[in-house]
C-alpha cells in the first residue's frame, strides 16, 4: 500500500469552511484506479491545520491520478482560502502493518 500525507496550515479564519468543504467533497477521486480511501484530518493543538491522508494500492495509481485530476479535486476550495507561506507538504509512506 502506497500513502500520500497532505498537509498545510490555514493563514486566514477560514478553518471551519475548509472542513465543511472537506466533509462535502464530491468525491471525485473514490473510484480512481488504485485509490482505497481518504482521510483528513487536523491535530487538536494546531485547529488550522489539516492532513490529508490518502490510501493507495500502489504509487503509480497515486501518480497518475496526481497528473490528471488534481486540477478538478481543488475545484472546491473555499474562495479567498489562504495557506501560511511553505506550509503546503506532501510525504509519501509505504504502509508496514496494521
Amino acid at each position: 500500500m502506497f500513502i500520500a500525507l497532505s498537509t498545510f496550515t490555514i493563514a486566514n479564519d477560514m478553518a471551519p469552511e475548509v472542513k465543511q468543504a472537506f466533509r462535502d467533497r464530491p468525491h471525485l477521486v473514490d473510484n480512481a484506479p488504485g485509490f482505497e480511501r481518504m482521510e483528513v484530518i487536523c491535530p487538536h493543538d494546531e485547529p488550522n491545520e489539516i492532513w490529508l491522508i490518502t490510501y493507495w494500492t500502489d504509487q503509480e495509481s497515486y501518480q497518475v491520478w496526481h497528473k490528471n485530476h488534481l486540477k478538478e479535486s481543488h475545484s472546491q476550495i473555499p474562495k479567498g482560502l489562504k495557506l501560511v507561506p511553505r506550509s503546503a507538504k506532501v510525504r509519501f509512506f509505504s504502509h508496514i502493518s496494521k
